[in-house]
């Protein structure tokens, strides 16, 4: 399996193809529809992000309350699919990387494959696992979303599946 530092390096993402197993570590943004919503309508109006969206990797999640002695509560991966409609947009827009699960359109692939980005797959029905590679959470936007907020994770050994490689394959 291999470990991975997020950010990736264009070097990296080649390196990467449909199927490989990794272990990422590094920093990761949560957002599900309602985020995606909140940050398509700051696009379209110009205003900034509260966040750098430049080279970030958006995990399809939304993080439980943390139990005592925990960073973040059971965080598993929603179904990939419902971010279609964002998804190519934020691409295009310098987004380094989808985590989720399932499968997602042909025109979320080629945006993958025509920024040279990538898409990873996560366990669905694992989000206690990926709540231990979880040790750090923070709210940065959208508090009012409660845990469909955008949070700053930092993980450890967060397990996933190249989906889609720069390539344009994929798992599916």
């Amino acid at each position: 399996m291999k470990q991975l530092n997020l950010p990736l390096t264009s070097k990296e993402i080649k390196e990467l193809h449909a199927g490989d197993s990794v272990l990422l570590n590094g920093v990761i943004l949560t957002a599900r529809d309602c985020a995606h919503k909140r940050i398509k309508e700051l696009l379209e109006r110009g205003e900034e992000l509260p966040f750098e969206l430049k080279d970030a990797y958006i995990y399809y999640a939304g993080p439980c309350p943390a139990k005592p002695g925990m960073a973040s509560g059971s965080c598993g991966p929603t179904t990939s699919a419902r971010m279609d409609s964002f998804a190519p947009d934020l691409l295009n827009r310098g987004l380094g990387g989808m985590i989720g699960k399932g499968a997602m359109s042909d025109e979320v692939r080629r945006a993958v494959k025509d920024n040279g980005k990538i898409y990873f797959a996560a366990i669905g029905g694992a989000g206690a696992l990926y709540a231990q590679a979880i040790k750090k959470s923070r709210c940065i936007a959208f508090a009012d979303l409660l845990s469909e907020g955008v949070y700053r994770l930092e993980v450890e050994n967060f397990p996933a599946v190249v989906a889609f490689d720069c390539y344009g394959e994929s798992i599916y």
